[in-house]
């Protein structure tokens, strides 16, 4: 029986035009599912679902596609407005305003924030989310790791986050995974672009333990605060909301390790999560 290919849609969203797009192309240069997975380094049924819109694009595999087809940056425009479709619909004008931040601030209570986390990470959290199909996960964990694109780019913002001791304690995922992370937390505490700090359980309670929240600079001078519970956001843009959120977020920063004594104490996390070493035979 001769394989059909199936029909697509382009017109029904940013990633189905990515995938029609990607299929057109790939079509006009005469090759195959399996021949462009050569060349771009994918496999075959992951170009097959991205066709059909059924998997979100990898991060690194618009670039990929431009240099094979010599579309200049054809597929890197459309995975930026497909990657955004990743995200639930309120979460949108967030996803806006992070993108276009010149300062980004966190704080996370109960996790590395998103910003910062491993691949590895990243799906341990995500995975705790009931009935998310494997597709699904893999689609969100590829949305967060886009998001993280900005950090690295020409121009990054300064970025600061303070995280709890909780998130250094509780095993997210694998020892191995823990202790990957917690490396690459470590290369941000202190550089010309991150400041990390840890509040440590010697500090007490504060009136954000419960939550996350992200502060915002924006290229105007406005900010805009995120407020994130259990299940719900919130986004504040109104001055006097901005102002109470900032004071909130200023006296967590005062009571916070400094970034040397928060790289101690991360090393010192990390000793609980270190390999195993196997004894020879």
């Amino acid at each position: 029986m001769m394989f059909k290919p199936q029909a697509l849609t382009p017109y029904l969203s940013a990633r189905h035009y990515f995938g029609a797009e990607m299929r057109r192309h790939r079509e006009a240069a005469q090759l195959s599912l399996v021949q462009l997975a050569g060349i771009v380094n994918s496999s075959k049924s992951t170009l097959a679902r991205i066709e059909t819109a059924e998997l979100m694009p990898p991060p690194d595999l618009p670039d990929r596609l431009d240099a094979a087809f010599g579309t200049d940056r054809h597929f890197h425009g459309l995975y930026k407005l497909a990657k955004r479709e990743a995200h639930p619909d309120q979460y949108q004008r967030y996803m806006d305003f992070e993108a276009q931040a010149e300062v980004i601030e966190n704080f996370g209570a109960q996790a590395i924030p998103g910003l910062l986390q491993t691949k590895e990470y990243a799906s341990a959290q995500l995975s705790l989310q009931e009935e998310l199909s494997r597709e699904r996960l893999e689609e969100l964990v590829n949305a967060r790791m886009s998001r993280q694109d900005r950090l690295r780019s020409a121009e990054p913002p300064l970025y600061w986050a303070i995280i709890d001791e909780t998130v250094l304690r509780r095993q997210m995922g694998s020892r191995e995974c823990m202790y990957k992370q917690l490396a690459r937390l470590l290369e941000q505490v202190d550089t010309q672009d991150s400041k990390v700090q840890v509040m440590p359980f010697s500090a007490g309670a504060h009136y954000l333990m419960g939550g996350a929240l992200t502060m915002l600079t924006l290229p105007n001078g406005s900010t805009a605060a995120y407020e994130e519970g259990i299940e719900v956001g919130h986004l504040y843009e109104d001055r006097d909301s901005a102002k109470k959120w900032r004071r909130r977020y200023e006296v967590l920063r005062a009571n916070a390790l400094s970034p040397a004594a928060s790289a101690e104490l991360i090393r010192d996390a990390m000793e609980d999560y270190k390999p195993c070493s196997t004894p020879p035979s």
